[in-house]
């Protein structure tokens, strides 16, 4: 059975005071997916994500909300079906975490806004599930912007939305946290059929944690797709316009360009052992060359980026005599050469003749 659509825009414009910001807005998130909206600074990424709150009147196009168009319902009907946590920063007076949690069972309250005993049972297990239960007494404001927002998530998650709506959610987490708040994401859209839709920059993440990614960029949508679909190729690059180094989809890391000038190190790598010393080089900013290097190596993306030249051989297949001799010829020129190989086998058995030259020639260095 195919899962319903929680959430849906057909050309969609969204902007502010009649001013277009973003234009052509159209997907469709379904019961438990995520939605993950990437691009540069000022693309438009937060006006969608307010227009789809409905914080903001759209321009133009439609926004559907468990089928219903989102202009034909009342706040507190689109507050039952759709929470939102924003980057904004939220001030609270003589509030506990536990009170600024307990806001999301407002639409379910009654005029006088009590809290029944399933209503504080809901926020309790929110504030356990996002791991802010030991802040419940704690003054909203005296907490850390990592704890708030961790507080806030917790109001989203108690609102018991069928939509959740997130704008940079991992802002001002460290690595532990956001992992745990994206997983946990993950798990409400699977265990409890919530759509999501959220913007990040940590393309890495959106790329571990997505079904679908929406590309926004000047102002248009340009591309949506699975992360399989949009995290190939040169891509990335080009959405973010990169032209100092370049973005490595395999791994999801950006890498820098590599130092100028012609290569005064030659490196003999594999399976990730030249990895530490490209850096270093990089960072001392010392141009090398590297090979030779197999196409589905772990050390060829980092190489590819940082060598100033680089010698390649086919996957799985013997370092051909021509690479062979490209590398020997480069490896002449250098100063210097460093092998971070320490075992040789019949695929890159060449490598450990380019080692005994350079060692023969008195070139080999251990470290730089």
């Amino acid at each position: 059975m195919d899962r319903p659509p929680l959430l849906e825009t057909k050309d969609l414009a969204a902007g502010y005071r009649k001013k277009v910001i973003a234009d052509g807005i159209c997907f469709t998130v379904r019961a438990g997916e995520i939605l993950t909206l990437i691009g540069p600074n000022g693309a438009g990424k937060s006006t969608i994500l307010k227009t789809v709150a409905a914080q903001l009147e759209s321009i133009s196009g439609e926004v559907a909300l468990c089928g219903k168009p989102l202009d034909s319902l009342h706040e507190k009907d689109i507050a039952k079906q759709l929470s939102i946590l924003f980057t904004a920063r939220i001030t609270a007076e003589r509030l506990t975490c536990f009170d600024a949690a307990a806001a999301g069972r407002y639409p379910y309250t009654g005029m006088l806004g009590l809290l029944s005993e399933k209503d504080r049972a809901i926020v309790t297990e929110a504030l356990e599930m996002t791991g802010a239960a030991e802040l419940a007494e704690q003054e909203f404001r005296e907490i850390s912007d990592g704890q708030r927002q961790s507080v806030m998530l917790a109001r989203a998650i108690a609102q018991e939305p069928r939509v959740l709506l997130l704008d940079e959610p991992t802002s001002y987490l460290d690595i532990s946290r956001k992992l745990e708040l994206l997983t946990l994401l993950r798990r409400l859209a699977k265990e409890r059929g919530i759509a999501v839709v959220m913007s990040l920059h940590e393309l890495d993440l959106a790329q571990k944690f997505s079904d679908q990614v929406l590309c926004i960029s000047s102002g248009r949508a340009q591309r949506i797709g699975t992360p399989e679909e949009i995290f190939r190729g040169d891509y990335i690059s080009e959405l973010y316009g990169i032209r100092s180094g370049r973005y490595d989809p395999l791994y999801g890391t950006a890498e820098p360009a590599p130092p100028a000038g012609d290569p005064q190190v030659f490196v003999i790598g594999g399976g990730g052992t030249a990895i530490p010393v490209c850096r270093r080089l990089f960072r001392a900013g010392i141009p090398f060359a590297a090979g030779v290097i197999h196409e589905n190596d772990l050390d060829y993306p980092v190489l590819a980026a940082l060598s100033t030249k680089l010698i390649t051989a086919p996957p799985f297949e013997p370092i051909p005599e021509d690479a062979f001799a490209a590398a020997r010829n480069c490896m002449t020129q250098c100063r210097s050469v460093i092998c971070t190989v320490q075992t040789f086998g019949t695929l890159n058995r060449q490598n450990e003749a380019l080692r005994t030259l350079a060692e023969a020639a008195g070139t080999l260095r251990t470290e730089i």
